[in-house]
């Protein structure tokens, strides 16, 4: 699979993790979408689809911009990455 890493995803919110296949060729923005709505339909969970989300790698703390691909960063088979509720702080801090 040329087209797609392995990745561990982990949610600490909800205390859970998952390996996941995610597209190399895709924005994160529309990664982040698509992991949210898969985490609702195999969990059972409410994860709120308008809420937004940072997917960090756990090895570094590195937080990836909506705008990157994943292709162009340092994603790579058996990564590790945190998806996180960004809370209004957050935001606020990194305008």
């Amino acid at each position: 699979m040329k087209n797609k890493v392995l990745v561990k995803l982990i949610i600490p919110e909800l205390d859970i993790d998952f390996d996941v296949f995610i597209p190399v060729n895709e924005y994160v923005w529309k990664i982040k979408k698509m992991l949210v709505k898969c985490i609702n339909d195999i969990t059972g969970c409410n994860l709120d689809m308008n809420e937004e989300y940072s997917l960090i790698r756990r090895e570094t703390g590195e937080i990836y911009s909506n705008n990157d691909i994943i292709i162009d960063t340092d994603v790579r088979n058996t990564s590790e990455l945190l998806l996180v509720t960004k809370h209004k702080n957050q935001m606020n801090n990194q305008i």
